[in-house]
This record gives structure tokens, sequence and C-alpha cells, in this order.
């Protein structure tokens, strides 16, 4: 029998919620991050809309600016998110989302993070050499975790 993840809603007030500030175009940048690993999956946009279904449904849903269109991590890959932690930052410019990445990973090129390509390294530009990213000396797409119940330490692993 296969494990099914959980849901988890998260319950932000309404002054939470008007602490983001969107940018001109409505939107707001996420970046996701990985529960046990804290590795930096990827950065996607959220509108208000958005934001309010993956606080509500526990599932990471985003505003692709392309197709000018909702869409939910997964519903076409199988890669689902279920959010744990949702976090913003002092200026409610940015969000943090930590999750329980389900499937091969967050990149659609099949890498487990869209960030597995790095500035000065020989083995940049493939998903291949991403593919085994962690964070410690060097792992660069790490968060550390500080104390405080799990919240992110926001600085990148070194």
């Amino acid at each position: 029998m296969v494990a099914m993840s959980v849901t988890a809603p998260i319950a932000a007030t309404p002054a939470q919620l008007a602490d983001v500030t969107y940018n001109a175009d409505g939107l707001v940048p996420a970046i996701v991050q990985e529960e046990h690993t804290g590795l930096v999956l990827m950065m996607a946009w959220m509108n208000e809309e958005a934001l309010r279904e993956t606080l509500e449904s526990g599932r990471t849903v985003f505003w692709s600016r392309s197709r000018q269109a909702r869409w939910r991590k997964g519903d076409s890959s199988g890669d689902r998110q279920w959010v744990r932690a949702a976090y913003y930052d002092c200026d409610g410019d940015t969000l943090l989302f930590v999750v329980e990445q389900e499937g091969a990973g967050a990149c659609h090129t099949g890498s487990r993070s869209c960030f597995f390509r790095g500035f000065g390294t020989p083995e940049a530009g493939t998903p291949e050499a991403g593919a085994g990213l962690t964070t410690g000396a060097h792992g660069g797409a790490g968060l550390t975790t500080g104390a405080g119940g799990g919240a992110p330490g926001g600085a990148l692993a070194q």
C-alpha cells in the first residue's frame, strides 16, 4: 500500500494576508523548499487567489505568466507539493513554502530542483548535474534551518 500525503491547510489571518505586497502585475514570488532536506526546489509566481488556494488546500498553486492561468503543481506531472509551512518575508514581498515533494521533483526538466545550474561549476547546465544537490559544503541550493520551530534560517548553505 502506498502512503498518501495529507493536506494541511494553513489558517492565515486577514492581517497576515494584507501584509503581502504584490508587484504591479498583482504577483508575488514564491520560493519552494523541501521539508526534510532544505533543498530549494523552485520559484514561481502567485497572485492573491493562488496564495489563498494554496493556504486553504495545502497544495501549491501558482500563476503562470506565460499562459496567464492558474496551475496547481503536480496536476499534470504527478509531482505534487504538500505544504507543511508557509512564511512571508520582512517586507511582505516574497513568500516561502516548505513542502513535502512527491514524485520525481519540482523541475519540468526532470531534476529534483530547478536550481541545478551553478555559476563557476564545470558540470552546470544539465538536469543530471543537479540531481544530487545537497545542503552542506557548497550545496548551494539548500537553505539552513534555524532554531524556533523549524523556521528557515534564510541563509544559503555554505
